[in-house]
């Protein structure tokens, strides 16, 4: 089965939590602290090439999580940092974050990677705390969660011609005919279901990449028939081999299906209605063939025009070293353009939702998740941090009262004025 469209979840590992410890060693009575940090997780990591031709190996398996960070320990020993997870997948494979839409990369050259899931670096443990003032700190990070998406897995194959045409017009036979590819053949529309890849050898040391790409019907464009299926792969090739049934088989007119062929690529994209093409008038073994290539011809004046049969092969060979002449003068496949990921950080805000006031900012939002709500001194730490960070003014202006519900990230905390009047996020944790 040829699968060239999936969806995966991929999750980073965790960074390991710092360690709080302190020396206890004879004669040295007053110890200072001593906790290591957690180790960084590890990322998800695309990788093409590989010998792989399709995303079957995402079909079964769709859930893909990296090594979390080992956990620092004492004596200022760091964690072990998570392994990545490379994943391989074929050349060819677009990437897309499937919540956004947003273009993360595409993958067109053999080794080429892409880091998809970002790890989350390790909590920083008790002694990276110790200050003149605070010598014995009694608390320390976790660490930090790695990023986790779902992922759009979109293979367009790399060929460097393909073969386009109504189902049924011949394009699997002149492939079998030309290379050493096999795709099924038979006497009836849609035989062929999935792309097949053949190499066209000419010349010593001359070849190119030649794709049977599925029959496409009027409509394709909105996704009628084999649509985007079709369309999808036709998109890397340098040069088109128009393939017409010249002898009208079925009453089916060749002027009119190469009309409405063409209409449906630049109704797709108006690139692709543009892309050069060469016209192959198959089936000129068939004696009605004669007068419809003399049609074609005046109606096409600029276009070439190359008569052949795939059957007997008369003419695949003048056609082949036309197109290898053609390939010489195009420029290579460009890939599809990523742009590139803001490093700023987003700024705070607070919204109202469902009755609970939110808070979002990837800095605050950070700081919560490795922050050791457990532990008294790590929360003191946080209030902290909410003065300077700008989270308690933010929240007065939003109108929050005392009682109400704050959500940052995951965690939820209940808004209540100290005894000053000044205004603090951490409470009890409210029940659900």
């Amino acid at each position: 089965m040829f699968y060239d469209y999936t969806k995966v979840f991929v999750k980073a590992g965790d960074g390991g939590d710092g360690c709080v410890a302190f020396r206890r060693e004879k004669y040295v009575p007053f110890g200072g602290p001593s906790g290591g940090d957690g180790g960084r997780g590890g990322s998800i990591i695309l990788q093409a090439g590989n010998g792989l031709r399709t995303l079957a190996d995402f079909h079964a398996k769709k859930h893909f999580k990296a090594e979390r960070g080992g956990h620092g320990e004492g004596n200022r020993r760091h964690g072990k940092n998570g392994d990545d997870l490379v994943l391989n997948v074929p050349l060819g494979t677009v990437v897309r974050d499937a919540a956004t839409g947003e273009l993360l990369a595409d993958l067109i050259q053999d080794g080429q990677e892409a880091v998809v899931a970002r790890s989350g670096r390790g909590g920083r443990g008790n002694a990276r705390f110790a200050t003149s003032t605070e010598k014995a700190p009694r608390f320390a990070e976790k660490g930090e969660p790695g990023e986790e998406r779902w992922l759009e897995l979109e293979l367009k194959l790399l060929a460097d011609v393909g073969l386009i045409g109504l189902p049924n017009a011949g394009k699997s036979t002149i492939l079998s005919r030309v290379s050493a590819a096999r795709p099924k053949i038979a006497d009836y529309p849609f035989t062929t279901l999935e792309p097949c890849l053949g190499v066209v050898r000419l010349a010593e040391g001359e070849s190119f990449l030649l794709a049977d790409l599925p029959g496409l019907i009027e409509g394709a464009h909105a996704g009628a028939g084999l649509g985007h299926k079709f369309l999808r792969h036709i998109e890397r090739t340098r040069l088109l081999i128009h393939v017409l049934d010249t002898a009208g088989t079925g009453g089916k007119d060749p002027l009119e299906g190469f009309c409405t062929i063409n209409r449906e690529l630049a109704l797709y994209s108006p690139e692709l209605g543009k892309r050069p093409q060469v016209i192959a008038a198959n089936k000129m073994d068939m004696r009605e063939s004669r007068l419809n290539l003399e049609r074609l011809q005046a109606a096409l004046p600029d276009r070439e025009v190359f008569p052949v049969s795939a059957v007997t092969g008369e003419g695949l060979d003048r056609l082949m070293f036309r197109v290898a002449e053609l390939l010489r003068e195009l420029p290579p496949v460009e890939p599809l353009q990523v742009e590139p990921l803001l490093v700023e950080e987003d700024p705070l805000r607070v919204r109202r939702e469902d009755g609970i006031y939110v808070v979002c900012g990837k800095a605050v939002e950070r700081r919560v998740a490795m922050t050791d709500l457990a532990n008294e001194e790590a929360v003191k730490r946080l209030k902290r941090y909410f003065i300077r960070a700008g989270v308690e003014d933010a929240l007065r202006v939003a109108g929050v009262k005392p009682g109400e519900t704050v959500r940052i990230g995951e965690n939820l905390f209940e808004y209540r004025p100290d005894e000053k009047g000044r205004a603090t996020v951490w409470g009890e944790e409210p029940q659900p």
